[in-house]
């Protein structure tokens, strides 16, 4: 499977996530309430204008900690294989415990470069907005020993995890007819299927548009898994 397929469209946002979040985890877990004053109640109550959809849990323990409400908005996030474009994460009920870092609700925006879906479909291919819900292809393909320049348009749709681009139009750049008689075998070199893997247990692609730089996604899920047992007992 290719490689960047790994990386994922919530990969490199979760990450970030993590990052912040298990520093605060780490601190937490190694020091002590400070003494002196007024002790605090384990578990305060929430302010009604704190705007969190949960309660805090009722069985927090002493080296537990339960955040909510967090937000986390990144302009651009580089991986080795990847980019992701303004990448908006929020999450609520975000609990470390036994189970390692869990939110009970997160959801992730994020846009995908064209140029990283591009990539994954062959050399000198050409991805953009086709207008409304459309992308458009474009690459040179060679069939029988002769090359072809191929513009194929397709509307954007979330299947089984995938943002996929099939085509509802191939041009060849020839008479009509020869879209036809060459069209299976154009298609599948010209069809995006963006597989988003690597993502936290519980998220979910749930919708994808094409936007004049990139597809936006959207990810939600719940109870979603940002850090193992073992990674957080780190």
């Amino acid at each position: 499977m290719n490689p960047r397929l790994r990386d994922g469209l919530l990969g490199a946002a979760v990450a970030v996530l993590v990052m912040v979040i298990a520093v605060w985890v780490v601190v937490w877990s190694i020091s002590d309430p400070a003494r002196g004053g007024a002790a605090a109640p384990s578990t305060p109550a929430p302010s009604p204008s704190a705007g969190g959809r949960d309660e805090p849990p009722s069985d927090l323990g002493p080296a537990e900690m339960w955040l909510d409400d967090l937000v986390l908005d990144a302009g651009t996030v580089v991986l080795p294989d990847s980019t992701l474009r303004d990448v908006a994460v929020t999450a609520q009920g975000v609990r470390s415990g036994p189970d390692g870092l869990v939110a009970s609700e997160m959801a992730v925006d994020a846009t995908v470069p064209f140029d990283v879906v591009a990539a994954e479909i062959g050399q000198d291919t050409t991805v953009r907005s086709g207008g409304s819900s459309e992308a458009v292809v474009e690459r040179t393909v060679e069939i029988g020993g002769r090359s072809f320049d191929v513009v194929a348009t397709g509307e954007v749709d979330v299947v089984a995890g995938r943002i996929v681009v099939e085509p509802t139009s191939i041009d060849l750049g020839g008479p009509s007819f020869l879209a036809g008689i060459l069209g299976t075998v154009v298609r599948r070199l010209v069809t995006i299927e963006h597989e988003v893997e690597g993502l936290p247990e519980g998220l979910v692609l749930q919708d994808a548009v094409v936007q004049d730089d990139g597809f936006r996604a959207h990810l939600s899920g719940e109870d979603v898994r940002l850090v193992s047992p073992a990674s957080s007992a780190r």
